[in-house]
C-alpha cells in the first residue's frame, strides 16, 4: 500500500516533533550540562507528563499489537489483569517508593550495594540491562510490523528509523525531552487505538454491537476462576502474576523509579503514581477492546486461516490496511501512534540503561570522581551504544512468538527474583549479604530454566471462521490446521513443569528467591547493626534500633558480670 500525501504529512510532522522536543531541551534551561538536569530534570517535572510517561514506558507497541491479538484470538480474560494494579499501586507507593526517595540514588541498584554489597548490585543491574535491552528489541520489532505492512517500508529501514530517532532525542535532550515527548506520544497512542475502535464501530453499528458480536462468537470471558496453574489465563494467574509484574515494573525497575525522582518531593511522586494507574488501565482496556473491534470485521473470514498474515500480532496493521486506506490522514495517524508507542518505551529504556551503566559499571571501575561534564558526555555515548545494540537485537525478535507473552515472560523471569531481593532487603532486616546473593542467583537460574526451557505446549486459540471467505484462498490452511491439532493432541506428553502458565513465572521466581534468601541467611552472620535505617521500610528502622539497643544492653550486662567476677 502507498500512503497518501496527507498520511505522509501526519507521520512526518509527528516524528519531527519528537526530534524537535529533544533539540528544544538541549538549547534551553541548563542545556543538559549537569547529571542532575540530564538524568533527573532538576527535579522540576510535573504530575501530568510524568504520569503519562510512567504509562507510556510500559504500554508500548508490543502491548498495542499483543493485547489486540490476545483478545481477538483468545478472548477477554486478560482484561482482568487491570484489577491487580489496584493492589499493586499502594504497595509501590507506600513500601518501596519512600525508601528510594529518601535515599535519592540515581541508580536504584545502588540500594542493593548499601544493603547487600557490591556483588549483589552488579548481578541485579546486569539482569536489568538484559531484560531492558530484550524488551526494547521487541518494541522496535513491533513498530516495524506496522510500517512494513501498511507503508511498505522494509523491516530493516523501519527498525533503524525508529531506533535512530529515539536515540537522537534521548541523547540530546535528556530525561526532560524523554518525558515531555512521552506525553505528546501518549496522546498519539490513544488516537491510534481510538481510530481502530471508531472505524470498526462505524462499520458494524456502534460499540455495543462490537461487544455483542464478541459475546456471540465466544470471545467474552471474564470469570475464569480455575486454580489449575497450567491454565494460561485465569483470575488467579492474572491477579497474582499481574500484581507482581506491576510492583516489579513500577516499584523496583530503574525506568520507573528514575521518573519518580524527577518530582520535587515524595508526596508529588505518590500523586503521580496514583494519576498514572487509571491512565494505564484505560489504555490497556482500550487496546483489549480494539482486538474485539478487529474481530468484528474478520469474524467470518479469519485472515490467518485465509493466509493473508501469519500471526495475530499482524492483525491490527492488516485491519488498518483494509479499513483506513481511503480516509485521508487516518492511516498516517495510526502509524504515528505505533511509532510513538515504540519511541516512548525505547527512549525510556535507553535513558535508564545509561544511568545504570554509568553508576554501576563505569564509575566503580574508574575508581575516581568523574567531573559532571564528563559524566554527561559518558551518558550520551552510552545512550547511543544501547540504541545500536537494541536495533541489532530487533532483527532476531521474530523468533520469539506472540509479542504479549514474550514481553511478559521477559518481565517475569527476571522481574520475580529482582523484586524478591529488594523486598527482603526492605522488609526483612536479618537477611544478609551472602543470603541475598545466593537467593538472587538461584532465583534467576530457576526462572530462566522455567521461562526459556522446554519444549512448551502450543497456545490454544478460540475457534475462528472462514465461511465468509472466497473459496480460493486456503492453499496452506489444511497443513496449518493439522500441525496445530497434532500438537494439541499430544499436550499431555509435555512435562508438567513447562505447562505452567507464563503469568506464574514472576510469582515462582519471587517465592524461590525469598525462600532461599531467608534460609541461606541463617547460616551467615547478620550485619544489621551497621546498616543505615533509611534502607528499610518506615516501620522497620524502629525495630532495627530496638535490636541494636537490646544487643548493646546485653553486651553491657555481660561485660559488667565479667568485670564483677574478676574483681571478686
Amino acid at each position: 500500500m502507498a500512503l497518501g500525501a496527507f498520511d505522509y504529512v501526519v507521520l512526518t510532522v509527528t516524528l519531527l516533533a519528537s526530534a524537535a522536543i529533544g533539540v528544544y531541551y538541549r538549547l534551553t534551561g541548563g542545556k543538559q550540562q549537569t547529571t542532575q538536569e540530564y538524568m533527573l530534570g532538576d527535579k522540576k517535572l510535573s504530575i501530568i507528563p510524568v504520569g503519562f510517561s510512567l504509562m507510556a514506558s510500559f504500554m508500548c507497541a508490543t502491548a498495542m499489537f499483543g493485547l489486540s491479538a490476545e483478545n481477538y484470538l483468545r478472548g477477554t480474560q486478560f482484561m482482568t489483569i487491570n484489577a491487580s494494579n489496584i493492589i499493586g499501586t499502594p504497595i509501590v507507593a507506600y513500601v518501596f517508593l519512600p525508601v528510594f526517595y529518601k535515599l535519592g540514588y540515581l541508580s536504584v541498584y545502588q540500594y542493593l550495594e548499601e544493603r547487600f554489597g557490591k556483588s549483589t548490585r552488579i548481578v541485579a543491574s546486569l539482569a536489568f540491562s538484559i531484560q531492558t535491552v530484550l524488551r526494547t528489541a521487541l518494541v522496535l520489532y513491533a513498530a516495524s510490523l506496522a510500517l512494513n505492512a501498511i507503508a511498505g517500508f522494509s523491516s530493516t529501514a523501519s527498525m533503524m528509523v525508529v531506533g535512530m530517532l529515539c536515540t537522537f532525542y534521548s541523547t540530546v535532550g535528556g530525561i526532560k525531552a524523554v518525558i515531555v515527548t512521552d506525553l505528546f506520544q501518549s496522546l498519539l497512542m490513544f488516537g491510534s487505538v481510538f481510530a481502530v475502535i471508531g472505524v470498526a464501530a462505524v462499520n458494524v453499528g456502534g460499540l455495543t454491537e462490537i461487544w455483542r458480536i464478541a459475546y456471540d462468537y465466544g470471545r467474552v470471558e471474564l470469570l475464569n476462576f480455575q486454580i489449575d496453574p497450567t491454565v494460561r489465563h485465569s483470575w488467579w494467574s492474572l491477579m497474582l502474576g499481574g500484581m507482581f509484574t506491576y510492583v516489579s515494573v513500577y516499584g523496583v525497575n530503574q525506568v520507573q523509579v528514575q521518573r519518580y525522582l524527577t518530582m520535587k518531593d515524595y508526596k508529588t511522586a505518590v500523586r503521580t503514581l496514583w494519576f498514572s494507574w487509571p491512565v494505564t488501565a484505560f489504555m490497556s482496556v482500550s487496546m483489549c477492546f480494539a482486538g474485539l473491534a478487529i474481530f468484528s470485521k474478520y469474524r467470518d473470514c479469519d485472515p490467518i486461516k485465509e493466509g493473508r498474515i501469519t500471526s495475530g500480532d499482524q492483525l491490527m496493521p492488516l485491519f488498518v490496511l483494509d479499513t483506513m486506506a481511503n480516509i485521508p490522514g487516518l492511516t498516517g495517524l495510526f502509524l504515528a501512534g505505533v511509532c510513538s508507542s515504540a519511541l516512548c518505551s525505547v527512549s525510556a529504556a535507553l535513558n535508564s540503561l545509561a544511568a545504570v551503566t554509568l553508576e554501576d559499571y563505569i564509575t566503580p571501575l574508574a575508581n575516581v570522581d568523574i567531573p559532571d561534564e564528563k559524566r554527561v558526555l559518558w551518558l550520551k555515548v552510552i545512550v547511543v551504544v544501547y540504541g545500536i545494540l537494541s536495533i541489532a537485537l530487533a532483527f532476531c525478535a521474530h523468533f520469539v512468538g506472540p509479542l504479549l507473552q514474550a514481553s511478559m515472560t521477559i518481565l517475569g523471569i527476571i522481574g520475580g527474583p529482582m523484586l524478591a531481593v529488594f523486598t527482603v532487603g526492605i522488609l526483612v532486616p536479618y537477611v544478609n549479604q551472602k543470603g541475598a546473593m545466593v537467593g538472587l542467583v538461584v532465583g534467576l537460574i530457576f526462572s530462566f530454566v522455567l521461562g526459556l526451557g522446554g519444549p512448551k505446549p502450543p497456545v490454544n486459540n478460540l475457534p475462528t471462521y472462514t465461511n465468509g471467505c472466497s473459496p480460493d484462498s486456503f492453499s496452506n490452511f489444511d497443513v496449518n490446521v493439522s500441525s496445530t491439532q497434532l500438537l494439541a493432541d499430544h499436550e499431555e506428553s509435555y512435562m508438567y513443569f513447562y505447562k505452567i502458565s507464563y503469568m506464574y513465572y514472576i510469582v515462582i521466581g519471587f517465592a524461590i528467591t525469598v525462600l532461599i534468601s531467608l534460609v541461606a541467611s541463617l547460616f551467615f552472620e547478620s550485619n544489621v547493626e551497621t546498616l543505615n535505617p533509611k534502607l528499610f521500610f518506615s516501620a522497620i528502622p524502629e525495630s532495627v534500633d530496638r535490636q541494636v539497643e537490646t544487643r548493646q544492653k546485653r553486651h553491657s550486662t555481660v561485660s559488667k558480670t565479667v568485670t564483677f567476677s574478676i574483681n571478686s
